[in-house]
């Protein structure tokens, strides 16, 4: 069974609309009566108001309307606000902070992805690499040595490669890295030197000059000679090869280059050169396996030049 409170549908429909009614009407109802009068004239205003319109509206139902009115009844009224309300508001907006929060990260777990596979990741490998580097140099030390003691029998070139992995050994019980990686390379080198072969050849092809004659600033009154020459492997590959001058004190890499020589070798050159055009003698100096400098022939002075 109902409530008595319960009011029928139409009834409360009826009610709604009445409030809704006096909230119209009230304010000119205010401004024209007292205070005390205001509930009658209200209920004999929208008894007017509805009779007008050709409809029958209870005397309670009118009556009832004015007092709801009064208690705001049927009026929405947001929430107060609180924790519950914010935890509502927070519910209701989900829709849109959802996606800031997972478009953010998503963001910060690029970011975070790309730090480790663009710099941790690489600095780490380099840093195994390195250390793997320095453990395997006491062996690469001794490989180096006896590869050197292979290629050569020369016994200063032996002491020499001896003596530098004894110094990388200290450095790597010191901890110093550098001067350990840097016997290395030292002791690499020494074992290419002995490893090379080639001719040094002078050159007669057109467009090269075979002799060059130089005045130095430092002594106006003396004359340097120069053959220009090239370095050729077994195969005849031209070979390019680091070259100090003697005139600006530069280190080159070149293909060719101007070797001193005596008087007596240039001109012997050169009258070899206008009898037909080619140098018959054409070794200059030869490198051979297991040394370290080049075999010249009889003539030739230190001091080279990269330029004319």
């Amino acid at each position: 069974m109902a409530n008595k409170s319960d009011a029928p549908l139409d009834d409360l429909m009826m009610a709604m609309d009445v409030v809704d009614t006096l909230r119209h009407e009230e304010g000119q109802v205010a401004r024209e009566l007292q205070a005390d009068e205001r509930d009658e004239a209200m209920v004999e205003r929208l008894r007017k108001v509805y009779t007008a319109q050709g409809i029958d509206v209870p005397e309670h139902i009118l009556k009832a309307g004015v007092e709801d009115l009064k208690r705001d009844r049927f009026v929405y009224s947001p929430p107060a606000a609180g924790f519950q309300r914010a935890l509502a508001m927070v519910y209701i907006s989900r829709s849109i902070w959802t996606k800031w929060l997972v478009g953010t990260a998503t963001a910060l777990l690029i970011a975070v992805a790309a730090w480790y596979f663009l710099v941790t990741l690489p600095q780490k490998r380099a840093e195994e690499e390195l250390l793997a580097r320095i453990q395997a140099l006491p062996d690469t030390y001794a490989e180096l040595v006896e590869r050197i003691d292979t290629l050569t029998e020369d016994a200063d070139t032996e002491a020499e490669a001896n003596s530098l992995a004894d110094d990388g050994q200290l450095a790597l019980s010191d901890g110093k890295n550098e001067a350990a990686f840097k016997v290395e390379e030292d002791l690499r080198e020494i074992a290419a030197q002995l490893q090379e072969v080639f001719k040094v050849q002078i050159i007669s092809r057109e467009g090269v000059p075979t002799g060059i004659e130089r005045i130095p600033e430092a002594n106006p009154d003396a004359k340097n000679y120069y053959i220009v020459v090239e370095a050729i492997d077994p195969d005849g590959n031209i070979l390019e090869r680091s070259i100090l001058s003697e005139e600006n004190s530069k280190l080159e890499t070149v293909d060719k280059w101007g070797q001193r020589v005596s008087e007596t070798i240039y001109n012997a050159v050169r009258r070899d050169k206008m009898e037909d055009g080619i140098v018959q003698k054409g070794a200059l100096g030869e490198k051979r396996r297991g040394q370290r400098e080049i075999k010249w022939r009889t003539g030739v002075k230190d001091g080279a030049i990269t330029q004319w």
